[in-house]
């Protein structure tokens, strides 16, 4: 048989006719690229700057000022907190609401007038190195350009080469900055999302292609008990799958576990759930099984973006951070990382399971509403 060009041709006009068709693939076709052009060209950044910071202020004087300005100066650090004691900094750096706390001596501006290179302590949460490691580096550059207008006459013996303050930093939760510290428990939450979601964003799907969907809709059982009952099996797998990697995290990596153990597995618990009524509903909304996966992937690849797994949050604009907060792996990153990093307590984390429950609710009702209208 010969090349039939109108063959050809009619096989193309078949295809473009397809696709008009499958909307939500037509979508995911124009959407996947303009979302990764968007989040890539605007919500990435691997040199955060402004980032939150705390001053336990011990000393008020010309220099003790001219160090926080200067430090305000340089764009790295936003200080909006004044802790009261060091028990108020290790509060905030515990719970994650500051990425630095400077703490500056009683006697800090008596030393440098001596000349007695006074001590300056910056505590750092290292929990995610890359959040942290320009700020750290641009530290000793930024308080001797600060100083170096005060350390005039007397004083200008201070100047490089010797460093006019003595700056001690301390790395909290992860002093020597190893990154499988951060990586490997993140990669628990991003694991648990593309898992969970695809497995059960096919659960539906499958039953509509296999044609046992409508033997389910003729059965008596309500919209939440064939939701939860497909979504409970695949909690179990979860909670296997955390096992196993938690197992090969501490036993491989060597990545340390200060919390509580029965804190992470609730934690795991609420994100499993989470992860898994979205996966439903995507399987309630979609047609296909195609479809489904579309969906999981255009979900996937802004959690992956803009939770702060693989850039710094604090990074992103204000407007990405706002996206980041809606999404469940944002705060589970939090949680396990407290949890195993920083031996954080229930109270410390209960500002990020709420969300998380919030958004499990939230979805459900959507689920339910969306398989009601199947049902009519």
């Amino acid at each position: 048989m010969r090349l039939s060009w109108s063959r050809w041709y009619g096989i193309i006009v078949k295809e473009f006719i397809q696709l008009k068709r499958d909307r939500l693939t037509f979508g995911m076709i124009v959407g996947i690229p303009i979302l990764q052009l968007i989040l890539f060209g605007y919500a990435i950044n691997t040199d955060p700057k402004h980032l939150p910071t705390a001053v336990l202020l011990g000393d008020s004087s010309l220099y003790g000022r001219t160090v926080l300005q200067g430090l305000k100066n340089s764009e790295y650090f936003r200080i909006d907190r004044v802790a009261a004691s060091a028990a108020d900094v290790e509060e905030l750096i515990a719970h994650g609401e500051v990425q630095f706390a400077v703490t500056i001596p009683e006697d800090f501006g008596r030393k440098l007038a001596r000349g007695d290179r006074p001590t300056l302590l910056i505590e750092a949460d290292a929990t995610d190195p890359s959040a942290t490691g320009n700020a750290i580096a641009a530290l000793s550059g930024v308080l001797r350009t600060s100083l170096s207008r005060d350390l005039q006459g007397t004083l200008g013996r201070l100047i490089p080469p010797a460093d006019p303050v003595d700056v001690r930093i301390h790395r909290r939760y992860n002093p020597e900055a190893v990154t499988a510290n951060n990586i490997v428990p993140g990669l628990l939450g991003t694991i648990l999302t593309m898992t969970m979601i695809l497995m059960t964003g096919l659960a539906m799907t499958r039953e509509r292609e296999r044609g046992t969907f409508e033997n389910l809709l003729a059965t008596p059982a309500l919209p939440v008990e064939v939701m939860t009952g497909k979504i409970v099996p695949y909690i179990m797998i979860g909670l296997i799958q955390v096992t196993l990697l938690l197992a090969a995290a501490l036993l491989i990596f060597g990545v340390p576990m200060l919390g509580s153990a029965a804190l992470l597995y609730l934690s795991v618990f609420i994100f499993i759930a989470a992860n898994l009524t979205l996966g439903i509903t995507f399987s309630s909304i979609a047609r296909n099984q195609l479809q489904a996966m579309q969906m999981t992937f255009f979900f996937f690849l802004p959690s992956i973006l803009l939770s702060g797994f693989m850039f710094p949050f604090r990074g992103m604009p204000e407007w990405a951070q706002w996206v980041g907060t809606v999404l469940p792996l944002t705060h589970f990153l939090r949680l396990v990382r407290g949890i195993m990093l920083k031996g954080n307590t229930f109270p410390a984390l209960w500002p990020d399971i709420w969300p998380i429950v919030l958004f499990t609710f939230a979805v459900i009702g959507i689920g339910l509403a969306v398989y009601r209208r199947t049902l009519d």
